[in-house]
């Protein structure tokens, strides 16, 4: 297939790119590049890309292309908590508007990067698809809204596929320190301390992101009748853990650190855990193989090898909403997250002198 992979240089699509490739795909990424400068290795130069804003597209740009894969977003809570407002527009209509081009561009593939942060304040019990969706922030809201509208899209030449994927984690070339199991192996190896921010007692299914990727794969190749509009849980139903139960394997793995909560640390009120056997029974050649121990020793040899320091943990560099708050600061962006020109950048900055 051609694949038009959107967000191909954020912390899943620089490693989606290569892998899509690799699996035989003709493979065009679509990326701003809002986190230049926060490689954590070296990112493949192989996959060709359309530089250029997701709310900017038009019906030319996908013309050509047998599906699309749709990653990019505001990536997480906090910085769809920067300007609730921004957040649907770029993650909802912006996303609803691209699988509308898609279709009238004769695209017949449309797989959509979900989340299970959809189901909320779900409590202990575990849920699979059916299950009654809760978002309790302007980030999981906008994944809500997106699969219902794009849903209303599909037909006979017309294939939308939603895959609400746990909570990911795993070293990429775009790493990012703002997801649990990532963040807690860092503090661990560059601090001494597994360092919990709640009481720990939230549940959370993670998945690693080769396993998600693969997901993706089988997805893209599967005969249309069993991934026709349909809502994949993405990850493993025995990967479910207490944010406390993570720590201790961290704390296991990372030699010489402890665990510390955060004084006055509270209950999450995003606290859910998810069947994911539907899609090991819809889609039986996928064999997702990561754990949470291996993901926590894959971190550390990650962050031993490129040398990971305490200061890029307070500096924010791997952070995402850290680092977008940097360039509207130094007039890199403007609040609705466009690049300004470096000409008007230029003027900005003899004015300020």
């Amino acid at each position: 297939m051609k694949i038009l992979l959107t967000g191909s240089k954020g912390y899943v699509g620089a490693v989606a790119g290569p892998v899509l490739r690799a699996a035989g795909h003709d493979v065009v990424g679509l990326d701003t590049d809002l986190f230049a400068g926060c490689e954590f290795g070296q990112i493949s130069q192989d996959i060709p890309e359309i530089r250029k804003d997701l709310r900017a597209l038009v019906e030319a740009d996908l013309a050509g292309f047998d599906a699309v894969v749709h990653l990019a977003a505001l990536s997480n809570d906090p910085l769809g908590n920067l300007n609730a407002s921004l957040t649907y527009y770029i993650n909802h209509r912006a996303s609803v508007q691209l699988a509308e081009l898609a279709k009238a561009a004769g695209v017949r593939r449309f797989v959509f990067s979900s989340s299970c942060s959809t189901y909320g304040a779900a409590g202990d019990d575990f849920l699979d698809e059916t299950a009654q969706l809760q978002p309790v922030t302007p980030y999981a809201e906008s994944k809500v809204l997106v699969e219902r509208d794009v849903a209303r899209l599909a037909d006979d030449r017309f294939s939308p596929s939603f895959m609400r994927n746990a909570t990911a984690y795993g070293a990429s070339p775009r790493l990012r320190l703002d997801i649990v199991l990532n963040d807690l192996v860092a503090s661990a190896y560059t601090t001494g301390l597994v360092y919990i921010k709640s009481d720990g007692t939230p549940w959370r299914p993670i998945v690693h992101i080769r396993d998600m990727i693969e997901a993706m794969v089988r997805v893209l190749e599967a005969p249309r009748d069993v991934i026709h509009n349909e809502t994949f849980n993405v990850g493993q139903t025995g990967e479910n853990y207490r944010i406390s139960e993570l720590a201790e394997i961290v704390a296991e793995t990372v030699p010489g650190c402890r665990i510390e909560y955060a004084a006055g640390g509270s209950p999450d009120k995003r606290c859910y855990r998810v069947n994911c056997d539907k899609i090991q029974r819809i889609l039986p050649d996928f064999h997702p193989r990561w754990t949470a121990r291996d993901g926590a020793r894959e971190l550390l040899d990650a962050y031993r090898t490129v040398g990971l320091t305490r200061d890029d943990m307070e500096k924010g560099r791997y952070t995402r909403i850290r680092h977008i708050q940097r360039l509207i600061e130094s007039g890199d962006l403007d609040t609705s997250l466009r690049w300004i020109p470096q000409t008007e950048r230029v003027e900005v900055a003899a004015q300020s002198r």
